[in-house]
């Protein structure tokens, strides 16, 4: 990723982001440092026509000697086009080749096939809650109350699997890719749109084959979890902003959603009690959402703060991977955990001082301290970090961040080693 710049009667690419470790053994486009291509204007650099200041992906001959231009990104001066050029930097392909395309839109057409063998749950209320901006949507709820204390909840995962065969070009694709990635303003999605955003998006009103948990709750507690391939016709597609209205009572829920959201929000409710009272951590983060002109420039940044809506869909999603993982433990069957070990007591009596500084009340330590001592300790200090901020509406991102640099690094592992910061004795990423 390089910019053109004149030098005499010759263009030279300058790389606009740093070297760096790619993992693999891909040809590096763009080099290190600063190539030669042939005269201005020429067009000898390939067979793509560039000027001086244009923002270029550039390819270094084999032999070193020189580079030709693959593709006009834009200007160096515009985000977008540089978010662009950082994507395609970091080994993004920005698109699929058109045999995965093709196999995408085939596969995407068999909706019958996928249904085969399935549990009907097309007459269930069922709804998503996504970002206002979101394009795909990938998982929803359904929810019921009981009676006396008592819940049903059904979490579905759009199942990807019915439409990538083992082994096809979808599956090596999405093998390689690994995983979607979204920066501001784009993404890059592990499956062509044909999938990602149509046959695996429940979208309101289609049939689509999901994954699904039903857990059966007893307040917070789980007496019962089954799983089960099925299918599902969302009834709403919700967005964050919308429900918070609901909640706050200043838009109406319509059927046939309205009490299947309502019982959502009492059992998310009840879960996040028992998980704050257990000393899971207590965080409420604020994430950045940018806005671009017409230009592609960033036009504004507006943080965007945890909302009882973030937390409905957080709790039960939490509630499923927890169910999942729960299974696999106990069947034995191989597993790539989301594993948090506990923190070093260390950090935790460096957290305390740091805190007690800010005039930032907290639990007193004991001496010595264990290492399951200091898990506890983290959970009870992040709430009381928490109730100071509510209290004085300052330093939500500042004392969050010291709270964060406290804990051990999250990764995953065949071992199940519990996940800490939720207090969870097995956990996945099964959603």
């Amino acid at each position: 990723m390089a910019v053109l710049q004149r030098r005499g009667r010759f263009l030279t690419a300058e790389p606009l982001f740093p070297p760096h470790d790619r993992g693999d053994r891909r040809p590096r486009r763009g080099g290190s440092s600063r190539v030669m291509l042939g005269p201005a204007g020429s067009g000898r650099g390939g067979r793509v026509r560039a000027s001086a200041g244009d923002l270029v992906l550039v390819q270094s001959s084999a032999r070193g000697s020189g580079a030709r231009v693959l593709r006009v990104l834009g200007r160096p001066d515009v985000a977008r086009d540089v978010i662009e050029g950082l994507m395609l930097d970091r080994g993004l392909a920005r698109g699929f080749p058109e045999a995965v395309e093709r196999e995408a839109r085939a596969a995407g057409k068999q909706v019958g096939r996928a249904q085969e063998g399935r549990r009907d749950l097309r007459e269930l209320p069922t709804f998503t809650i996504d970002p206002a901006t979101a394009r795909d949507f990938d998982d929803a709820i359904s929810a019921e109350l009981l009676g006396e204390g008592r819940a049903r909840v059904w979490i579905h995962i759009a199942d990807v699997s019915a439409h990538v065969p083992e082994g096809s070009l979808l599956d090596r694709e999405a093998r390689r890719r690994a995983n979607s990635v979204y920066v501001p303003g784009a993404a890059e999605p592990m499956l062509p749109h044909a999938l990602s955003s149509d046959a695996c998006s429940l979208r309101p009103g289609a049939e689509r084959a999901t994954v699904t948990v039903e857990l059966e709750l007893n307040g917070a507690e789980v007496e019962r979890a089954s799983f089960y391939r099925s299918i599902i016709r969302s009834d709403e597609r919700l967005d964050y902003e919308r429900v918070d209205r609901i909640f706050a009572g200043t838009e109406s829920a319509a059927d046939p959603w309205r009490e299947a959201l309502a019982a959502a929000r009492a059992t998310a409710a009840q879960l996040q009690r028992k998980r704050e009272q257990s000393g899971a951590l207590v965080l409420d983060s604020e994430e950045p959402e940018f806005s671009f002109d017409e230009r592609g420039n960033v036009s504004e940044i507006l943080a965007r703060a945890q909302t009882e809506s973030h937390s409905l869909i957080e709790h039960l999603m939490i509630a499923a991977n927890e169910a999942v993982a729960g299974l696999l433990a106990e069947r034995g069957i191989p597993c790539l955990y989301r594993v948090h070990e506990r923190p070093e007591p260390e950090r935790i009596e460096r957290l305390a001082d740091q805190l007690a500084s800010l005039d930032v009340p907290t639990p007193p330590l004991p001496e010595p301290m264990s290492a399951s001592q200091a898990a506890d300790l983290l959970g009870a200090i992040s709430k009381k970090v928490d109730e100071h901020v509510r209290r004085t509406g300052r330093g939500r991102i500042a004392l969050s961040s010291l709270v964060l640099r406290s804990l051990q690094q999250a990764y995953y592992s065949p071992r199940n080693l519990g996940h800490a910061g939720l207090h969870s004795e097995s956990y996945c990423h099964f959603t």
